[in-house]
């Protein structure tokens, strides 16, 4: 049987999550596994734990754990559901899911900053999450100027980084890449 990592990639509010849960709905023996969901966990049950300053490597270190759990205790798909927005860190997942026999698939989120824009003005979605900035509008100005100095190799995916590659430039096209995804699955 062949096992899928399906790693989305984008800005915030760019409909990641929302896709994500969508496709897991449709697509069989799958679970998404969301950076988000971890942090908001550790904010309410081990906000002692939580680093002052710096990186919060609690939450990645859970994610991690979660990881290894469903790569190595499952036969299930697996759909990452962060921003992925380096290059570098998209190939070590891409390495690290490839070594584990996993085929990949990379849905990138190229959507227009006035369509964030107007997503985060109107979310009501937890702040909690943040560490480093207060609001979401201060996240998207973040990865605005990462994307035009490059900071951190920050890049469009390329179609030689995955196995699969498809470009989500509007809600329109969510559905057809779903269910191209959904068919590339079940073959």
């Amino acid at each position: 049987m062949t096992r899928f990592v399906i790693i989305t990639v984008g800005k915030t509010h760019s409909g990641k999550t929302t896709f994500a849960k969508s496709l897991e709905k449709r697509m069989s023996n799958s679970i998404v596994i969301d950076q988000d969901n971890h942090a908001e966990f550790l904010h309410a049950f081990y906000p002692g734990l939580l680093p002052k300053d710096g990186q919060n490597t609690i939450k990645h270190d859970l994610t991690q754990t979660i990881v290894q759990h469903a790569v190595n205790k499952t036969d299930g798909n697996i759909i990452l559901c962060n921003s992925n927005r380096t290059r570098n860190g998209r190939l070590k997942l891409l390495d690290f899911y490839r070594v584990n026999g996993f085929t990949s698939i990379l849905v990138y989120f190229d959507i227009p900053t006035h369509i964030l824009e107007e997503r985060i003005s109107k979310s009501q979605r937890s702040t909690l999450i943040l560490r480093t900035v207060s609001t979401f509008e201060e996240v998207l100005t973040r990865q605005e100027n990462e994307d035009k100095t490059k900071v951190e190799q920050v890049n469009t995916p390329e179609k030689d980084e995955a196995d699969y590659l498809f470009v989500v430039r509007n809600e329109i096209e969510v559905q057809s890449i779903m269910n191209q995804i959904i068919t590339i699955t079940e073959r």
